[in-house]
């Protein structure tokens, strides 16, 4: 047995104390020694991730771990959608294999859009009977977020499948529904889906509460929507939940859902209404078999210098201590190598945009620290026929290529990320990831998207005739480096982007939403220049 002595927060009868506790994987006894000291630290439950896509942070789930308990993270809700978009129920296999070989605690859902839309191309196909059969492993917790809300509300009969399987089987539904309102909302929520990470304005959130929805706050390395829904942790404490989302590496080694705990104390927010969001709610939804410091509970919690700046000391899971001071004691581990990769280099020419009577095009205008984006139109002048990007008005090239078959690019232009010079790409492209780049000139395109056919995934950059390429063997999206080396390694590809003119707070990640269909305005796929709001293709030319 274990013992540990400390001020105890007890959320469930909103009180602090002095005292000690007996543990062993299970807290055994709480003695309670007196009121709150001053000379104390504090122990509390560990913190859990209530939505999270692993894959975003470009490294497989033992290491992600590594990092996140350092943060005192005990445990997150992973919807293994991104890797599941490139390989099947293969790719779930594989986060399920390398998570069980740490001791973090991982919930995985079923995937419930592979592929996201019929708009894209993707790498596999999970269809209603193929979740069906992923139910049958009981570490599948949950259905994961049904994005293409268009088909629930139409009831399409593939989607409304997946959504009965989960129903038949007592698991919860994750839901995704930017700026669903009114009625449309009504029929969404009446499905049966309970959850939603995408809200970017408060009354949208505050209508899906009184819908019996929970809100999930995010702030993630791209989307961040916590300063705009941040009051609901006090006037909605129990249908609030925090999460990240999408984190990239650079940011992961900062922190994590202690950062939301931090910015809501730093707030003013009560510290009982943070840690329900962050605690004890994701655990009762969901279902999870994590300990909220209580006798009997699994001994899940966390060890905080104070209540006002939460510098985590030391994080424990089941009873092992799993880091300390802020160094990760979980050790690194070897795992396998999976990929999709079927395409061939491509020519500059497959980037150039043949001029029509009319120059004018729609643009895509990108959106600093969020996903949704804008459509404006612009026009554009042409050489021998073919459309020019246009630095001064900040208009480059995007391009989408499909990794799966040899096809030719998608081409449309972009607007804000600003550079005078280069192109970076990225094999990371929600949902599908396909390749997805931007550039000043067809050649620096081409050259981009060429580096990361030759090894099969990561991402690049292309300045001044130099070259520089993050590989991501695994699925073309993560690698099992050491997470703190990948992390500086990112570092330093943000650093040269923005020396090439880019002022976005995370290049690659914004970068990597541009062909994420299900969200409005206007974005690319492989297939060509895509509607988020109409949810159709339309012409590049006005």
């Amino acid at each position: 047995m274990k013992k540990i002595q400390g001020n105890i927060i007890d959320l469930f009868n909103k009180k602090v104390f002095g005292g000690t506790i007996i543990f062993n994987d299970t807290i055994i006894k709480i003695s309670e020694e007196g009121k709150e000291k001053s000379s104390y630290n504090y122990i509390l439950p560990g913190l859990i991730d209530s939505h999270v896509h692993i894959e975003s942070s470009m490294l497989v789930p033992s290491e992600f771990a590594r990092i996140a308990v350092k943060h005192g993270t005990v445990a997150c809700v992973s919807d293994p959608h991104e890797i599941a978009n490139i390989l099947g129920v293969k790719g779930v296999d594989f986060m399920l294999n390398n998570s069980s070989m740490v001791p973090f605690k991982f919930y995985f859902g079923a995937p419930s859009c592979v592929p996201a839309t019929p708009f894209e191309t993707a790498g596999a196909i999970i269809k209603a009977e193929d979740i069906v059969q992923i139910f049958k492993n009981e570490k599948i917790k949950y259905l994961g977020e049904v994005m293409n809300f268009p088909a629930v509300i139409n009831n399409d009969a593939e989607v409304l499948g997946k959504i009965n399987a989960a129903k038949a089987t007592g698991r919860v539904i994750d839901g995704h529904a930017p700026g669903l309102r009114g009625e449309a909302l009504k029929k969404y929520i009446s499905a049966g889906i309970s959850t939603d990470h995408e809200c970017f304005m408060l009354d949208e959130a505050i209508e899906k509460i009184s819908l019996g929805m929970k809100i999930l706050i995010r702030k993630g390395s791209a989307a961040n929507n916590f300063n705009d829904l941040l009051s609901l942790i006090s006037t909605n404490s129990d249908m609030v939940m925090l999460c990240s989302d999408d984190l990239h590496p650079d940011d992961l080694i900062l922190g994590h859902i202690n950062e939301l705990v931090k910015s809501g104390i730093r707030y003013g927010i009560n510290i009982f209404h943070l840690l329900t969001a962050a605690c004890i709610n994701p655990v009762q939804h969901y279902k999870l078999d994590v300990g909220l410091l209580r006798e009997k509970d699994f001994a899940d919690f966390i060890v905080i210098d104070n209540l006002n700046d939460f510098n985590v000391k030391q994080t424990y899971i089941n009873g092992e201590l799993v880091a300390e001071n802020g160094n990760s004691l979980i050790k690194r581990v070897e795992t396998e190598k999976i990929n999709f990769f079927n395409t061939q280099l491509k020519q500059i020419e497959d980037f150039a945009i043949k001029s029509e009577n009319n120059s004018v095009v729609k643009v895509i205008e990108a959106i600093d620290q969020q996903i949704i984006t804008k459509s404006i139109e612009q026009e554009l002048k042409s050489i021998n026929g073919f459309l020019l990007s246009d630095i001064e008005k900040d208009i480059l090239k995007i391009t989408v290529v499909n990794r799966y078959n040899n096809l030719k690019p998608a081409v449309a232009f972009i607007k804000n990320f600003g550079l005078k010079r280069g192109a970076i790409a990225s094999s990371i492209a929600h949902d599908s990831h396909n390749i997805v780049a931007v550039g000043v000139t067809d050649y620096e395109l081409c050259e981009a998207v060429n580096s990361l056919i030759e090894v099969k995934g990561g991402i690049s950059v292309i300045y001044n005739g130099n070259k520089r390429i993050l590989p991501l063997p695994i699925a073309g999206i993560m690698t099992d480096e050491d997470g703190n080396k990948v992390a500086q390694e990112y570092i330093e590809l943000n650093k040269i982007v923005k020396q090439m003119g880019c002022n976005l707070h995370a290049p690659f990640m914004t970068l990597s939403f541009m062909a994420l269909l299900v969200i409005p305005e206007l974005k690319l796929s492989d297939k060509g220049l895509f509607d988020g709001n109409k949810f159709e293709f339309v012409s590049l030319f006005v």
